[in-house]
């Protein structure tokens, strides 16, 4: 049954290793000398974010975040909900975001917002991928995996329904999936 909900590989896991690779490099090299406070959101960006401190060489600390604004569906409720919050004082702390994609802009940009109210030194952003064409809001990442097309993708953490998160590659899910 999987194998037909696939419509196709975007991101290889090859190619994967090789942004993921890249990236690590970027933010050690920018951070030189620096100690981190790395948040995962979950639960979609839990692979990228393992894969990825591993590739910087730096001193960090790990913390986690939940927020809501899919819930089962393929489209954002537009209302983002924290359903679990830093436990990290993030104060005249350098903050990494990672986050596993960045499409309607809504999310990241509310989360942004929430952080930089409780001064962190820095804050930055780093996403797996990048839906621009999809953007309704005015919203900056520091750090971009890959920029993709507008179609609903899964795998390498990314979900549709809490399914298909597993998958290895990066794949376009099958609009017969979702429009039924």
């Amino acid at each position: 049954m999987l194998n037909t909900d696939i419509e196709r590989v975007l991101v290889p896991q090859k190619e994967i290793a090789q942004i993921v690779k890249n990236l690590g490099k970027q933010i050690t090299n920018d951070f030189v000398g620096e100690e981190l406070v790395v948040v995962c959101i979950l639960k979609g960006s839990s692979i990228f974010f393992s894969d990825l401190v591993r590739e910087i060489d730096l001193d960090m600390k790990f913390d986690f975040m939940v927020l809501s604004s899919y819930g089962n569906g393929t489209t954002s409720t537009r209302e983002v909900k924290i359903v679990k919050d830093l436990t990290e004082d993030i104060k005249d702390k350098n903050v990494l975001v990672v986050e596993d994609i960045i499409d309607s802009g809504r999310t990241i940009k509310s989360l942004k917002e929430l952080l930089e109210k409780r001064e962190p030194k820095c804050l930055k952003i780093v996403t797996m991928l990048n839906k621009p064409d999809r953007r309704e809001v005015d919203i900056v990442t520091d750090y971009n995996g890959k920029v993709i097309p507008d179609e609903f993708v899964v795998g390498y953490g990314l979900d549709y329904a809490q399914n298909y998160r597993n998958l290895k590659d990066i794949c376009v899910l099958s609009p017969s999936v979702y429009s039924k």
